[in-house]
């Protein structure tokens, strides 16, 4: 059975505060659907590209989950940007939220592993 999800706004908005909270950036690029809209997460740590993130539903399970998505570390801005373009005309319930935290590694393998 899967399990209750919390609506996408109060998602993004918990995430954003959360990163702010431990002194770390965090804005929303993109405002998908409030109640639906599935979150993208671009990770970066000083600027530079880390990674991104999208939580995704394993139907195997029927639980969500974070997984790896997009350019890998260190991509070129004209390369995530065509990423996110082609993302937004995919998906136009998608938010984007950008985190610049001092720690991405860290911050990955904890979203990653909570779910």
């Amino acid at each position: 059975m899967s399990e209750a999800r919390i609506n996408a706004a109060v998602e993004a908005s918990a995430l954003v505060r959360k990163v702010q909270t431990s002194g770390d950036f965090a804005t929303i690029l993109r405002k998908g659907d409030s109640e639906r809209g599935a979150l993208l997460l671009i990770i970066s740590n000083r600027g530079h590209h880390f990674g991104c993130l999208q939580r995704q539903l394993n139907l195997s399970s029927g639980n969500y989950s974070w997984i790896p998505v997009g350019p890998e570390r260190s991509a070129s801005s004209i390369d995530l940007g065509r990423f996110l373009a082609d993302q937004a005309r995919f998906d136009p319930d998608l938010w984007q939220i950008e985190l610049d935290v001092a720690s991405p590694e860290r911050f990955v393998a904890e979203t990653t592993a909570s779910g």
